[in-house]
């Protein structure tokens, strides 16, 4: 192979996701399951979280802003779903204190606190992430 193509070959690895430390391959995918209401008071959320990259996750934590029926940002809440293991879905419940699921319309992901592959810095999750929902309130970002 001449020095152009090895060097032309090394960057379509790169660019493909296959050199480690580079593009990230795969997708996260972040899926609000369902919510039910907490007796006393609140709601409870059931997150799946599907690591379909190439490594887990020892730092995965989110900034949820909690949308009212009319659109209006009832709270802020921060979770921290780590860690999620690599080709595997892991089941996470969070509790929303005070706020009744039938009020809740939308759940913004505004920002991630840390999102870290195991024994590595942090990177922008944004890009991998895929959102979604199977409960009446919506997850978007």
């Amino acid at each position: 192979m001449t020095p152009r193509n090895t060097l032309l070959a090394a960057l379509a690895l790169t660019l493909a996701g296959a050199v480690p430390g580079h593009t990230e391959t795969g997708r996260l995918i972040v899926e609000l399951n369902k919510t039910e209401e907490i007796e006393g008071g609140g709601c409870r959320a059931f997150f799946l979280f599907r690591n379909d990259t190439a490594s887990s996750f020892d730092g995965f934590e989110m900034s949820l802003a909690i949308m009212n029926r009319n659109g209006v940002i009832d709270r802020l809440l921060s979770i921290d779903a780590a860690p999620l293991p690599v080709a595997r879905t892991t089941l996470k419940l969070f509790e929303i204190p005070e706020t009744t699921c039938a009020d809740i319309s939308e759940v913004l992901l505004h920002d991630m606190a840390s999102c870290r592959h195991q024994n590595e810095d942090e990177i922008d999750c944004f890009p991998i992430l895929e959102l979604s929902s199977k409960a009446d309130a919506v997850l978007v970002k």
